[in-house]
């Protein structure tokens, strides 16, 4: 059996991956990434959020993402019936990036790793890992290529960015449920041939159908939109009775008065996928020798795209951190890395919460509008959940509950009258 020796071994080349062993390598850590699929390939999470944005450019990555001129993101819009709620990605509470990034994820994946190779960094597709066993921080990794050999990879540290492969969790015995009620998913995309010229075209929209149900709708530059319905997973089952996600996906669309026009007639360019309970959570995000970031650690819900944020927040830390440890440095993995991305997810969930409770909603389409609510909120929308001036991060536990129920006895008041 072969063996090969490096600094870092990281486990899977999305986003996270990619900025992780971006920003090794621009340290100058021998690193080396193994990915099971082969690239391009389909994945959801296409709406990004500002925040990525800091990381894409801290690693190096943001100029070859820009060539591939995505679809620009500057904010996001809110429809219920006839309300509409529109946040602006600049007019938000405290410092950070105006704008980001809507994508079909096969192209944006495809140019961050093409991007990695150019930089150097051994990044091998179609490579699975089989078997973990750790000597301390030191690991041996087994791995297998898609002709069946398989070799040993030997590294100082290993950062798990494997996503939905959850390769630590499953091998190390970390998962463990999810806080999140379950919720599931069916999209594909469409050629959007009646699409508005204009800012109405391009812009993403979140259309609720009911408190907990919701379609996304996601357009590409290259002319094609994602369109996907998001709802309790027995909702969704009973969409798709039969198991025939084109059929379901076609009624998801014919619920939204908004978008029937537009997407009622067109025809998916592939067929529907289902994500069936995708929440997911574990026991502890590192140990001796290894970090969890982004899907391999937490996976909340798409409904504020924050998908993506965690995942290259926690891949850039994890490489931050282990070049701190290979340099000698004892570092307080508890301190620095678990509890401040659990503080950013602990927000979000929040957030998430209070989006299917009903609260949240309540304060996107109260009106007249509070402007410095409003900013304040965008901030969070934008992935700046670790910002603790802003009072809807630091008491998210309590400000949104509270302020939704002010609204509730003032409808009431109203209707007294």
């Amino acid at each position: 059996m072969g063996k090969e020796f490096v600094d870092v071994l990281v486990i899977g080349a999305g986003p996270s991956g990619c900025v992780s062993s971006s920003y090794l390598k621009k340290n100058n850590i021998n690193v080396k990434v193994v990915e099971k699929a082969r690239f391009p390939r389909l994945v959801v999470g296409e709406s990004l959020i500002p925040r990525v944005m800091d990381h894409f450019d801290e690693a190096g990555l943001f100029p070859a993402l820009d060539k591939m001129n995505f679809e620009k993101k500057l904010g996001a819009r809110f429809l219920r019936g006839d309300e509409v709620c529109l946040f602006d990605f600049s007019d938000k509470f405290g410092e950070g990036w105006d704008w980001t990034w809507q994508v079909p994820r096969a192209d944006f994946d495809n140019t961050l790793a093409n991007e990695v190779i150019n930089k150097g960094i051994d990044l091998e597709f179609e490579t699975e890992v089989v078997d973990i066993r750790f000597e301390g921080t030191d690991s041996v990794t087994t791995v297998k290529n898609k002709n069946g050999e398989t070799k040993e990879i030997h590294a100082k540290f290993v950062i798990d960015s494997s996503g939905y492969g959850r390769v630590l969790p499953r091998l190390l015995d970390l998962e463990k449920p999810s806080k999140l009620s379950p919720h599931s998913a069916i999209f594909s995309h469409v050629e959007d041939i009646n699409r508005e010229t204009g800012t109405e075209g391009t812009l993403i929209s979140f259309d609720i159908i009911e408190t907990e149900v919701w379609l996304w709708v996601i357009p590409f530059s290259n002319g094609n939109t994602s369109v996907g319905i998001v709802g309790p997973t027995g909702y969704i089952e009973k969409l798709a009775e039969n198991g025939d996600t084109t059929e379901a996906l076609r009624k998801a669309i014919s619920l939204s008065d908004y978008y029937v026009k537009r997407f009622g007639n067109v025809d998916f360019i592939f067929e529907p996928k289902k994500l069936v309970d995708y929440s997911c959570s574990v026991k502890k995000l590192y140990g001796d020798g290894f970090a969890l970031t982004g899907n391999a650690s937490e996976f909340l819900d798409p409904v504020f795209s924050s998908g993506m944020a965690f995942a290259t927040e926690s891949g850039m830390l994890a490489a931050k951190l282990a070049i701190r440890e290979l340099n000698g440095e004892t570092i307080d993995w508890q301190k620095e890395y678990s509890d401040y991305i659990l503080y950013g997810v602990d927000v979000f969930t929040t957030y998430v919460k209070e989006w299917y409770t009903g609260n949240l909603q309540e304060l996107f389409f109260h009106r007249p509008e509070n402007e410095d609510v409003k900013r304040k909120i965008c901030a969070v929308l934008a992935g700046y959940v670790w910002n603790k001036d802003n009072p809807f991060v630091k008491k998210h536990d309590t400000v949104i509950k509270n302020l939704a129920n002010l609204i509730k006895i003032e409808k009431q008041q109203q209707e007294l009258q």
